[in-house]
């Protein structure tokens, strides 16, 4: 078929496109190329805004700040080889974090798979590439296995564990008819979940009536299911703890709220002294825990949607797979009202306070006055950044999952810009802010242009440590010269301006938080340096 052909067709691009568009997700992120026009011609005509960021990794976090926000999985579209390739640490992230995204990327025709000719953005085996690194990857023959190939990613966000899936689309296939009725484009009704297990949720509810210290933790697989968590919590009287991806499961202000502070040992030992342990839907991961495992004294009732993290770093004494939302509500009418908000919760609350701040204590103070400029409802967007991990995760209280946007697991650096640009766009009621040290805004300072281009309403705080302090340390500690981690840094507030952003410095000290709130409200985007003495 030839480029004139083409321009009003029904092909198979505009069909996968078609069926998106029927399952609700109505915004896009990726970078136009050569092989992938054909996934982009149909996105007016559907309705679909196209986000262009200023490279393909910033495509993919903002899918994923834009999916959080939404419930839908974010979309990128990237053109073939480097384009594809440039994508894959955000769908590393997706994968580790459990996140819902769907990428989309042209490939090699038919029978020129690999044909080591010399072609345009020619590949070993991008389908391979991707697969290695997402939950799926299929190249797909024609569009009726490109559509098909959607519908399954739909179900697999619905009843499984979320985690971005690649669909590539030769391009011969992708600028083909379709040949597909329009029936097989629209989005099909939930697959009803499996039924829970009635006996292992009776044994759950036989071992809490016996407890007389339950405890709950909350992972990223119970962000959806705020009420039940919260009332399980009221009815048993029990402290909740989150992981940084459940952080928000339960109102952070909540008499029972103890955080996200997992990380904390004061925490870590509430959790281990209960006699009963209930985990909804953590994998309780390394990483968001900073210890190997936990060693809880008492039994432990784990809930997870997927099977195989319902033994993983923690054997469960009774076992329940299926979604927390639902397995809670079955739960609560079995177990009796006991309310109470626990007598020593507020001794906890302090020395977790105190633990806190003994981490690093000056960036802990800075971290405290950023928190208090931020506005209540803010979605803030955080990168690995020690600003971020040990000051402001720890210390913002938030009411609503999703509103700290972070990848403990994966713990890239350059995910805090894009993340909040896509959380912007999907959410553009809230104030949005990212927190990012001057290291990690350098990996993704380009997408300033993408904030810009969008006229978003968005604040940058960026924290000036002078390069990778962190690793300066650690280098330090095993008796290494600092080498590679002293950084020269750009006039940020110039940077900004060149962008056509707002950029203003301040020193580490008083101004900070006047500084932040004024470019909150001023609106646009907007870039605050600081200055940090770490």
């Amino acid at each position: 078929m030839t480029i004139a052909d083409t321009r009003d067709a029904d092909t198979a691009g505009r069909a996968v496109l078609q069926t998106l568009r029927a399952y609700g997700v109505d915004t896009i992120f990726g970078i136009p190329g050569t092989h992938n026009l054909e996934l982009y011609r149909p996105l007016s005509d559907l309705g679909i805004r196209a986000v262009t960021t200023r490279h393909e990794q910033g495509a993919g976090y903002a899918a994923d700040g834009w999916a959080q926000q939404t419930g839908l999985p974010g979309v990128v579209i990237t053109t073939s080889g480097p384009g594809l390739q440039n994508a894959m640490s955000a769908v590393g992230t997706a994968f580790c974090e459990s996140r819902a995204m769907i990428v989309l990327s042209p490939g090699a025709a038919i029978g020129d798979e690999f044909a080591d000719r010399g072609t345009l953005h020619e590949t070993k085996n991008s389908s391979a590439m991707a697969d290695a690194v997402a939950e799926w990857s299929r190249r797909v023959r024609s569009a009726a296995e490109a559509v098909e190939a959607v519908h399954d990613a739909f179900e697999l966000f619905r009843t499984g564990r979320p985690r971005p899936i690649h669909i590539e689309i030769p391009l011969d296939v992708l600028e083909a008819p379709a040949a597909l009725p329009a029936e097989a484009r629209e989005a099909r009704p939930g697959v009803v979940a499996a039924r829970v297990d009635s006996d292992a949720v009776a044994s759950a509810a036989a071992t809490i009536e016996a407890a007389g210290n339950p405890v709950i933790i909350a992972g990223g697989g119970a962000t959806r299911a705020t009420a039940e968590v919260t009332a399980l919590a009221e009815r048993l009287g029990a402290p909740v703890l989150t992981t940084l991806n459940g952080k928000g499961t339960m109102d952070e202000r909540h008499a029972l709220a103890l955080g996200a502070s997992l990380r904390l040992p004061a925490a870590r030992r509430v959790a281990e002294a209960a006699d009963v342990l209930i985990v909804l839907g953590s994998k309780l991961g390394d990483a968001e825990l900073w210890v190997p495992q936990l060693r809880p004294r008492g039994r432990v009732i784990r809930v997870d949607i997927s099977a195989p993290q319902l033994q993983k770093n923690l054997a469960a004494d009774v076992a329940i797979r299926g979604d927390t939302a639902g397995v809670v509500a079955e739960l609560l009418p079995m177990v009796a009202h006991r309310g109470g908000a626990g007598s020593d919760l507020g001794a906890v609350r302090t020395e977790i306070a105190a633990q806190i701040v003994a981490a690093l204590p000056s960036t802990v103070a800075l971290g405290a006055q950023i928190v208090d400029a931020l506005p209540d409802d803010a979605i803030v967007a955080g990168d690995s950044s020690q600003i971020v991990y040990l000051a402001v995760a720890n210390q913002l209280r938030q009411a609503r999952p999703h509103s700290m946007l972070y990848t403990p697991t994966y713990a890239t650096l350059g995910y805090g810009l894009p993340a909040a640009i896509g959380a912007r766009i999907a959410n553009p009621t809230r104030p949005v802010v990212t927190v990012i040290g001057d290291g990690a805004l350098m990996f993704c300072v380009n997408e300033l242009m993408t904030a810009v281009e969008q006229r978003l309403d968005l604040t940058v705080v960026c924290v000036d440590n002078g390069g990778y302090a962190e690793i300066k340390q650690n280098e330090q500690d095993r008796g290494i010269s600092p080498i590679g981690v002293d950084l020269l840094q750009p006039d940020w507030a110039m940077l900004a301006t060149a962008f056509g952003a707002t950029g203003i410095s301040v020193d580490e000290g008083p101004d900070v938080g006047a500084a932040i709130r004024a470019a909150v409200e001023a609106g646009g985007v907007q870039l605050v340096h600081i200055r940090h003495k770490a």
